[in-house]
């Protein structure tokens, strides 16, 4: 196996592929360099030596800048190697040429998609619940274990397990017969949100929510509402009449203040709820043109292998999917920090890259405002790994949106019907960012970690892509689909192809992603403002 790799020309650094001792020699091309400080797996080391204030540069781009004297094949780490961006303008237009990859094998491929009245297309069929307001959290919750069980939706093994450590001899239950075969599921959302902070932050909450009801993947909603909170059920409507002026689903709302008892209450949400579950369980998955993927690519708990191995095989998938005629979002502006002229010479409009920069100087400056900055993006687990700065971090984070022309730039749970790779404003956070991927109206999520981390999405299935076979082998009940290969030598498109056919089988319902076998159903919508 290979000891090093340089992933560009241009790059002062090279990656260890394994562990590296002091007084090893390593070889790249025509390059012998020894090895003058141990470097740990996943880590990056000098490919020539460097003084205070040097800019090393990876992916072909500035990573950082050297706060010590650096000896070449000495690891470069925190200690001696801060943060740098280049600043970034906006020159003269040239047109962006691109190579769309070879889809002749599967240009014409189909997935059993849900088809909604107005021709939208979903991967899944589930009637949602969520609140208004986080007082009503327990109702929600209350009203889910109240559908899923007894419709078929739901196991528990460590109730059983309880039972078991306490010595009591329980049967295992016997499997429920679904009702409901058309219907994927009842889903729910809680929150934190609806009162207690600003209108603003009220508003923001019911856009995202009034994306959810509208998008494709779901049937039709029940919504509760306390009364008093800012997130009124008319401003809900309001959020929901913009978002679709056509809006024609089902639409179950109560109001806990106008009701004298919850018992009662929750008897009517229930009844109610049940009878619109016959009617959704009429649709009925049909044979759809790959053309309507809508995917989400996002990274979380990355490491030194992310930006090799997951996240260009996911960029390969979303050049994939542009190229069949469907969509792509990649989010995280807070990881796009370092590359946005190569970001800016892919975008289609002159409006979008003006867009594109004012909205990342504006997410730099709200930072700013509190005390951080972008430079702070990298986690602990993240520097253990190898990712070092927020710099050299995006590089790699980038990669998962391929290299196809930028059709839109999006605010946060912004949609566009126009096909092709859109770059969408959301923070580096997991679930802030999954959240509003959907609510951008991705159908299936990509989800790349070299560390593991179990994220999922009420409505849509997020695929956990790994970066390493090892974190595949032992989190496997946690990841989809393993990109180690490329590490080890394997053909990216190989590999690449290997996700897309994933990404089919899952829209179509023959492959049920992790997260959701696991019910890990995660909502956190991005408050910008503060509380009152």
């Amino acid at each position: 196996m290979q000891k090093v790799i340089c992933i560009h020309p241009d790059d002062s650094m090279l990656v260890a592929l394994r562990d590296l001792a002091a007084g090893d020699v390593v070889s790249w091309n025509d390059e012998n360099i020894l090895i003058s400080s141990p470097v740990q797996t996943k880590h990056k080391l000098a490919r020539h030596a460097f003084a205070v204030g040097d800019t090393l540069i990876m992916y072909g781009v500035p990573v950082g800048k050297a706060t010590q004297p650096i000896r070449r094949g000495e690891a470069v780490t925190t200690e001696n190697l801060a943060h740098y961006a280049a600043e970034v303008q906006i020159g003269e237009s040239v047109p962006y040429t691109w190579t769309p990859p070879d889809i002749s094998d599967v240009a014409a491929a189909t997935f059993d998609g849900v088809v909604r009245a107005d021709g939208r297309v979903g991967t899944a069929n589930y009637w949602l619940i969520f609140p208004l307001v986080f007082c009503e959290n327990r109702n929600v919750e209350h009203l889910r274990n109240a559908l899923e069980g007894p419709l078929g939706y739901s196991s528990n093994d460590l109730a059983a397990l309880t039972f078991s450590l306490l010595g009591e001899d329980m049967a295992a239950p016997k499997p429920v017969v679904r009702p409901f075969p058309n219907l994927d599921g009842v889903r729910i959302i809680t929150h934190n949100g609806g009162c207690g902070g600003t209108r603003a932050d009220a508003r923001s909450l019911c856009r995202i929510l009034s994306s959810y009801a509208d998008h494709p993947n779901v049937a039709g909603i029940t919504v509760f509402s306390l009364g008093c909170q800012n997130a009124q059920i008319g401003m809900f409507k309001d959020a929901l009449a913009k978002q679709n002026a056509a809006f024609a689903k089902p639409v179950l709302i109560y109001e806990q203040q106008q009701w004298d008892s919850e018992a009662a209450m929750m008897k009517a949400v229930l009844q109610d709820t049940l009878a619109q579950l016959k009617e959704a369980n009429k649709v009925v998955r049909q044979p759809v043109s790959v053309s309507h993927l809508k995917i989400g690519v996002k990274c979380g708990g990355s490491d030194g292998f992310s930006g090799i191995s997951a996240n260009p095989a996911m960029g390969y998938v979303s050049d994939m999917v542009v190229a069949c005629g469907g969509s792509s979002l990649l989010a995280e502006f807070p990881e796009l920090c370092g590359v946005e002229a190569s970001l800016i010479e892919r975008c289609v409009h002159d409006d979008d890259k003006r867009r594109f920069v004012t909205m990342m100087r504006d997410f730099e400056a709200r930072a700013l405002a509190v005390g951080t900055h972008f430079a702070d993006n990298p986690s602990p687990g993240n520097i253990r790994d190898g990712l070092i700065t927020d710099a050299m971090k995006s590089a790699g984070a980038a990669k998962k949106g391929g290299t196809s022309p930028i059709v839109a730039v999006l605010d946060y749970g912004e949609q566009t019907a126009a096909p092709g790779l859109s770059l969408l404003c959301t923070p580096g956070g997991d679930v802030e960012s999954v959240t509003a991927i959907v609510a951008s109206g991705a159908n299936v999520v990509l989800f790349s970690t070299g560390l593991g981390t179990p994220t999922g999405n009420p409505i849509v299935p997020v695929l956990k892509i790994s970066s390493n076979t090892r974190v595949a082998t032992k989190l496997a009940d946690l990841i989809d689909y393993d990109c180690g290969p490329i590490i080890e030598g394997a053909p990216l498109p190989h590999v690449a192809r290997g996700l897309f056919d994933m990404v089919v089988a899952t829209a179509g319902g023959k492959y049920q992603c992790k997260a959701d076998r696991l019910q890990q159903y995660d909502f956190i919508f991005w408050k910008r403002d503060i509380s009152l």
